[in-house]
C-alpha cells in the first residue's frame, strides 16, 4: 500500500479559495466572489468581514448581483476556462484538480521526449474539459468522452479559448461504458486512461450510471483497451464517500501487471491566510515509471 498523499491547491492570480465554514465556501474566481455549499467546511468561518461582498451565491438556486451576467474567463495552469453558473452549483472548472494536471503534463512530456511519438489519452467523464486541455498541451493526443452534450460544447469552447482548437481531439458523446466496449471491438490502445466518474449520472440516451454497480466493470474493461505498454491511469472523485485506498485498491491490476508505483490520497484547496485546507476529493493514480 503506498503512502497517503495529500494534493494541495494554492491561490493564484485568478483562483482562490477566500474562507470556508457553516457548510459554505467563498471562492473568487477572476473577479468574481461566489459562496457555494460545502458539506466538509463543518468549522466556524475565519472572517465574516469577507463574506459581505458576494457577485453570485448558491442555495438552492443561484442568486446573483446585478453586475454578474452571462459568462466569464479565469486562467489556471495555463488553460482558460469560460466559467458560468449552472445547475448544481458548479461554475465550470474544479481548481483541486490543479495538482493532477501539472502531474499529466510533466508525465506526457517525459514520455514523449523518451518514445519519440504521440502520446495517446482516454479522458472518461471530461466535463469541460481541464485535464483535456493539460494533456493536449502537453502534447498528447485526446480522446474526450463524456454523456452531456452541453459538458461537451464548454469543453470545445473551453479548448478554443486556450487556443487548442488545432490539437488532436476526438470530442465523443457517449456513455463511458459503452463507449469503451466499442473501442476493445475497434481494437484500439490507449497509452494513459483519465476518468473521473460521478457517484450517480446518465448517459445520453438516459443509461443509468451508479458508481457502486458500474465502476467495477468498467475499471475491468479498461483493461483491454491499455497499450502494451501504458503510461498511467488517473481516477478522481468527490461525493461518492470512498476511500482514497478504494480506488488504490481498485487500480491494484495495473500495478501488478505493468509494475510502476501507486499513489492516492485526497485533494485539497488552502483558503487564502494558509491555516486551512478544505477538503476537495480523492485520488489514485498509477504510473509505470517515477
Amino acid at each position: 500500500m503506498s503512502e497517503i498523499k495529500l494534493l494541495i491547491t494554492k491561490p493564484s492570480e485568478d483562483y482562490e479559495l477566500l474562507d470556508s465554514g457553516e457548510g459554505l465556501k467563498l471562492e473568487r474566481f477572476g473577479l468574481n466572489v461566489i459562496s457555494r455549499p460545502d458539506p466538509q467546511a463543518l468549522w466556524d468561518k475565519g472572517s465574516k468581514n469577507l463574506w459581505q461582498k458576494i457577485d453570485a451565491s448558491f442555495n438552492t438556486k443561484w442568486h446573483t448581483e446585478k453586475s454578474l451576467k452571462g459568462d466569464w474567463r479565469i486562467n489556471l495552469c495555463d488553460n482558460t476556462f469560460i466559467l458560468k453558473l449552472s445547475a448544481f452549483k458548479h461554475v465550470g472548472v474544479f481548481p483541486e484538480q490543479e495538482s493532477n494536471w501539472k502531474w499529466m503534463d510533466e508525465k506526457i512530456r517525459t514520455e514523449s521526449s523518451i518514445v519519440k511519438k504521440e502520446i495517446n489519452v482516454l479522458n472518461l467523464f471530461g466535463y469541460t474539459g481541464g485535464a483535456t486541455m493539460a494533456c493536449l498541451k502537453a502534447g498528447a493526443r485526446v480522446t474526450h468522452v463524456d454523456g452531456s452534450k452541453s459538458a461537451i460544447t464548454w469543453a470545445k469552447a473551453n479548448a478554443e479559448a486556450s487556443k487548442l482548437a488545432g490539437k488532436p481531439v476526438r470530442w465523443i458523446l457517449d456513455d463511458a461504458t459503452t463507449f469503451v466496449k466499442r473501442e476493445i471491438r475497434r481494437n484500439v490502445k490507449y497509452d494513459a486512461i483519465i476518468l473521473d466518474p460521478p457517484s450517480f449520472g446518465r448517459g445520453p440516451k438516459g443509461e443509468p450510471w451508479k458508481i457502486e454497480k458500474d465502476l467495477p466493470g468498467l475499471i475491468h474493461l479498461l483493461r483491454e483497451i491499455v497499450s502494451d505498454s501504458p503510461l498511467f491511469v488517473l481516477m478522481n472523485g468527490y461525493a461518492s464517500g470512498y476511500s482514497p485506498i478504494t480506488y488504490e485498491n481498485s487500480l491494484d491490476w495495473f500495478k501488478k501487471t505493468f509494475g510502476g508505483v501507486m499513489t492516492s490520497g485526497e485533494l485539497g484547496i488552502e483558503e487564502s491566510g494558509g491555516e486551512r485546507i478544505l477538503p476537495a476529493g480523492i485520488f489514485a493514480r498509477w504510473q509505470r515509471h517515477v
